[in-house]
């Protein structure tokens, strides 16, 4: 596996794989109707102008396998870990831990000392594994669905 910074040209595959994970992956804790607001199919236009943007601003990374786009993650320049998507033919390998672990590298030497994302109750276990703490529960809505996710913080050492 190989893990490099993310390129322009990758993002329409980092799109499909965002919503294939969401409709896929996440299905055994949200609702169909959330996941349909969560990742509404036909934004998948409006999705690539705005990630497009979102990925470049941030520090975003791509996991390939042999030439193979299988997972993705990004942070901001404060430490929040905005993204962190895995293929679902490749969840329990240790890409989504191989992206984290190269965010916490990159943060340390921002100097940050801590780092922080807002986790499904599908990636809330993983994280927890990583050492990441949870600070809340909370109902955030989209296009007027309520989805649960759970805000989380690490200590960078």
């Amino acid at each position: 596996m190989e893990i490099r910074a993310y390129q322009e040209s990758d993002i329409s595959q980092l799109i499909s794989l965002f919503y294939e994970t969401v409709h896929f992956v996440n299905k055994q804790h949200y609702s169909q109707e959330q996941l349909d607001a969560w990742a509404p199919k036909e934004e998948k236009t409006l999705k690539l102008d705005a990630w497009s943007t979102s990925l470049r601003q941030n520090i975003t990374y791509v996991a390939e396998i042999n030439g193979y786009i299988v997972g993705f993650s990004d942070m901001t320049l404060e430490g929040h870990l905005d993204c962190l998507y895995v293929h679902k033919d490749f969840q329990g390998q240790g890409v989504a831990s191989a992206l984290v672990n190269k965010l916490e590298m990159k943060a340390r030497e921002l100097g940050l000392h801590e780092m922080d994302t807002e986790a499904s109750i599908t990636a809330r276990p993983f994280f927890e594994r990583q050492g990441y703490q949870l600070m809340m529960k909370q109902s955030v809505e989209r296009k007027g669905v309520l989805l649960v996710n759970y805000r989380m913080s690490k200590k960078l050492i």
